[in-house]
């Protein structure tokens, strides 16, 4: 007889696994099927974010930091190092030993709220069947009152750059490189690509990334994605925007190279590279995933259709996370995998779309939430903005770490905040604090109004809020309103 559950959980990345632990919690049996194997062929749990997206990338950009730092920026402090060397495969190994922690710490989370965790690649063969394929072959079926699909996204390639994840990686390969390449190209300037090329950047690789849109991160505030080019270029990060690739050609010596031909305004270009990282942005994962006598639609990009509490068209079943609309984010699909599971318990939990928080971990952060300039104006709303430069910080300066800005929009004739854009040190943080605000409709009086902490970096959203109505203390006050 099929083992029966009340929720069946497929995918235990960051939507997945929240959404099991959370439906266990409210009284529902539940187990979480994942087809992750590790580096030993074991299955772990926490899918593309613990293992190679966001924890992984994350413990690289924080050493190669750490590695400027001591290179570059401790002489002011009065501390003399000398000789500072990189060993890449200990900064690999740590990076494997945060994972590993990680990834375990979900399953002993499992074990905690009694979720089985279940080995092998899950696949919906009707409203309420489930088909197991283990690693060995072997399948079973089981059945569940309720589905929930949280089968994540992958990274996309282009036929002119085939992966082969030795010359050409895409964001997984490019987490494991033993030595730091003389010579490396990026495709793609957005997140994955810009944290990335970061990494080795710092670490001594001449990096050239192209980009074929001609503007610089269209998603930012352009007053901050303009900042940040100019800030990342400085770093060293060779930016070429309006660069189509059109193809590429590996060399036939030992040690391989690649040359990427590309195009932009001044013609065809070649330009050859030791290691290539494809990072053109991920698409859904659902391949055997669905049987499709089940009928579940899908979009014309591949993302399964959802409406805004994450069910499909088949009743009892739901979709969660990267597999479906919006930003392809782990915070997003953890608050996706919370709110089914409480509406599967009667609870009328939402998720506040217009208040997702986007961060780009470069140094300085970039991390933004709400509307930017460009938007209001598209809408013909009127607002004011406050900027406040982290230059002007006392705890930045103190800090030696004073690159970058605050910038807050708030609607002219309302005063609520409807957007906070920041670039500096710990903007991904100090964004939070804005989120919180405008979660409960704060106004820029209200931050205004709030007393911060002496000398903090968060006094710079303080001073900010401040601007947006002509009243900045330790700044010119230029207030404008559109």
């Amino acid at each position: 007889m099929a083992k029966q559950y009340d929720v069946v959980v497929i995918g235990s990345g960051p939507a997945g696994y929240v959404a099991a632990i959370r439906c266990a919690q409210l009284g529902l049996s539940t187990a979480c099927i994942e087809k992750w194997l590790n580096k030993e062929a074991k299955t772990v749990f926490g899918g593309t974010c613990l293992n190679v997206g966001c924890i992984p990338s994350k413990a690289l950009l924080d050493s190669s930091h750490k590695y400027v730092e001591a290179q570059q920026h401790m002489a002011v402090h009065g501390i003399k190092i000398d000789k500072v060397a990189m060993d890449v495969p200990t900064m690999i190994a740590r990076k494997d030993k945060v994972v590993n922690q990680l990834t375990v710490g979900v399953k002993g989370l499992f074990t905690a709220n009694q979720v089985d965790g279940i080995a092998g690649q899950g696949k919906l063969i009707a409203k309420d069947k489930v088909l197991v394929t283990a690693h060995d072959g072997s399948q079973e079926e089981i059945t569940a009152k309720y589905v929930i699909l949280a089968s994540g996204s992958v990274p996309v390639d282009i036929p002119p750059t085939p992966i082969d994840q030795e010359t050409v990686v895409d964001s997984t390969g490019a987490l494991e490189f033993q030595e730091v390449p003389k010579r490396l190209g990026v495709i793609g300037a957005g997140v994955i690509g810009l944290e990335l090329g970061s990494v080795w950047a710092r670490l001594g690789a001449e990096v050239t990334v192209l980009e074929a849109l001609g503007d610089f991160l269209p998603a930012v505030d352009r007053q901050i994605a303009k900042e940040a080019l100019k800030i990342l270029s400085r770093q060293g990060l060779h930016i070429k925007l309006g660069a189509r690739v059109t193809g590429s050609k590996l060399s036939k010596a030992a040690k391989k190279s690649i040359t990427v031909e590309y195009t932009d305004a001044e013609g065809d270009q070649k330009v050859q590279f030791d290691k290539l990282i494809v990072a053109v942005g991920r698409r859904p994962y659902t391949e055997a995933l669905l049987d499709d006598s089940v009928g579940i639609e899908k979009d014309e990009r591949g993302f399964i259709r959802v409406n805004d509490q994450c069910a499909t068209n088949i009743p009892n079943v739901y979709a969660v996370g990267d597999v479906v609309r919006g930003p392809m984010l782990a915070h997003k699909g953890m608050e996706e995998g919370v709110m089914v599971a409480e509406r599967l318990a009667d609870k009328k939990t939402q998720v506040n779309y217009d208040l997702v928080p986007s961060v780009i971990y470069t140094h300085p952060e970039i991390a933004w939430v709400g509307k930017n300039e460009e938007e209001l104006q598209a809408a013909g709303t009127e607002y004011n903005v406050g900027t406040f430069p982290f230059a002007a910080s006392g705890r930045a300066l103190a800090a030696n770490d004073a690159e970058g800005m605050v910038k807050l929009i708030a609607d002219a004739k309302t005063d609520r905040i409807l957007g906070c854009h920041i670039i500096g040190a710990s903007a991904a943080d100090l964004l939070q604090e804005m989120v919180i605000a405008m979660e409960f409709s704060a106004s820029a009086e209200d931050i205004g109004l709030t007393m911060f902490s002496h000398p903090a970096l968060s006094e710079a959203l303080h001073e900010a809020a401040l601007a947006a109505n002509g009243h900045a203390i330790h700044i010119g006050n230029r207030k404008r309103r559109k």
